[in-house]
């Protein structure tokens, strides 16, 4: 008797198993966030920033207002835990229009493009080890209306279709084969980072004089109309991406034990532990090779600069070294994306806003399986339709619409739920907030004018979700 009651209390009121702890919560965080970008990013923004010291500030700028974010969302995910995360807040929040479109641009663009990109990333690594097959020339120019190009490196994208097919199955079968993959990926992806400073920084023969300038370089011209204030957000938009992820960890509030205490410290820890590894990596990847040289790497296709940072002083050796770390990297980050992400999708079924199979939980496994495939079949199209570069940007100028609604939502709350309860309280409220609803604000803006394109369809999928939302509901009215 006493057993049944122990497996009964394991077990959410949404019938997912409750078996995450602290230190797996903070480690999908990490997971999370440590995936393609800190290996990749590096490129395109010195690119558009063309000074080393510009590099590393944008970094820091970056992780401080990431932090914000979390700390922000620390309050909420403290008041609110329930699978879904982000979703059910907005449900809170604003109501169930905008947190479906919040959903449902999880779904079309943000989290699923996330998936993509990342498992991109993974396949191009194991290409930089063993080449995999491509088309010729006239089938992968082949594009639709001009924009996508299914069959462009088509041996990438076959391996990434393959990995997001293998990783979905693996979640599947439980959330703790999940979690489990998830922490062994991540220690040994963090372990991996450390050894590539330790070598960079002692025996690479670089040079501190390798970040300089520290500031705007006297040689510099910037593709943007706004200039040097352009070309900065431009490359924010890369070192978002890296940062990206840190409230993946809110989806999972009905299979995290104690979550109003372990996932605002799950963040706290997480987003620091990220920051301080993301501006030491890049700090290290400068000082081994100058700026001028990583713009030049940017210029190669299928070419990762962390890779040919290290090829630069351990040779082959060295490249094939962290092409293995990439994988170890970006195949963990896939996983746990897919572990999070799949459980918006679940809690929008449980409203009837989303295809009701997508709220079934298997019988044996205790997974919301259906919300899996969905989920999969969806970001194996992704990877069909674009470039890395390309997913990215669309999806990081739609999360930060939606980052900006949250951290506002903490005003509406303390208002709307102000006798609860509330384990955590955000640090420096207002200002602290509002300084990040103000940064998301500016950051769209500034997106739609340098970046019209990426920016309108990211508008498109994101409002793709109306026609849905009337549907489900006109559907639900007739149900009732």
């Amino acid at each position: 008797m006493k057993k049944e009651k122990e497996a009964h209390s394991e077990v959410h009121s949404s019938g997912l198993l409750t078996r995450l702890g602290l230190f797996t919560a903070m480690l999908i965080v990490v997971s999370s966030m440590i995936g393609s970008g800190i290996f990749k990013k590096a490129a395109p923004m010195s690119v558009d920033l063309q000074s080393g010291g510009l590099l590393l500030l944008v970094w820091l700028i970056a992780g401080i207002i990431t932090f914000i974010g979390a700390v922000t969302n620390a309050e909420i995910a403290g008041l609110i835990a329930a699978p879904g995360g982000q979703y059910v807040y907005f449900k809170e929040m604003y109501g169930k229009a905008f947190a479906f479109l919040y959903g449902w641009s999880c779904f079309s663009v943000i989290q699923s493009a996330s998936i993509a990109s990342i498992a991109y990333v993974f396949a191009e690594s194991v290409n930089a080890v063993l080449p995999l097959p491509h088309f010729g020339p006239d089938l992968e120019s082949l594009s639709i209306f001009g924009i996508f190009y299914p069959l462009d490196s088509f041996g990438v994208k076959a391996l990434t279709i393959i990995t997001i097919i293998f990783l979905t199955t693996a979640n599947y079968l439980g959330v703790i084969f999940g979690g489990f993959i998830s922490n062994l990926f991540t220690t040994l992806k963090v372990l991996g980072i450390i050894l590539i400073i330790i070598l960079g920084l002692t025996i690479s023969g670089g040079s501190v004089s390798n970040i300089l300038p520290l500031g705007e370089s006297p040689t510099a011209e910037y593709g943007s109309s706004l200039g040097l204030f352009g070309a900065m957000f431009a490359a924010m938009l890369g070192a978002f991406w890296a940062y990206d992820g840190w409230n993946n960890i809110g989806y999972l509030g009905g299979e995290i034990k104690n979550p109003k205490r372990n996932i605002p410290l799950a963040l706290f820890t997480g987003v620091t532990t990220v920051m301080i590894i993301y501006l030491i990596t890049n700090f290290t990847f400068l000082y081994v090779m100058p700026v001028n040289e990583i713009i030049e790497v940017s210029k190669q296709d299928n070419t990762i600069i962390a890779v040919e940072v290290m090829r630069k002083f351990l040779g082959g050796g060295g490249a094939f070294f962290i092409s293995v770390l990439i994988m170890i990297s970006t195949f963990g980050t896939t996983n746990g994306t897919i572990l999070a992400s799949s459980r918006i999708y679940f809690a929008m079924a449980k409203d009837g806003l989303f295809f009701k199979s997508a709220g079934n939980v298997h019988p044996s496994f205790k997974t919301p399986y259906t919300s899996l495939i969905i989920q999969g079949i969806w970001s194996c199209i992704l990877v069909l339709s674009g470039t890395f570069d390309q997913l990215t940007d669309m999806l990081i100028f739609a999360s930060f619409i939606f980052y900006g609604a949250g951290a506002f939502g903490v005003f509406i709350l303390r208002k709307k739920m102000k006798d609860h309860h509330r384990p955590y309280k955000v640090i420096g409220y207002p200002i602290v907030p509002l300084i990040f609803v103000l940064f998301c604000i500016t950051l769209v803006v500034v997106t739609i004018i340098q970046n019209p394109r990426d920016a309108g369809i990211g508008l498109v999928l994101v409002l793709s979700g109306i026609p849905f939302y009337l549907f489900w509901m006109r559907k639900k009215s007739d149900v009732q």
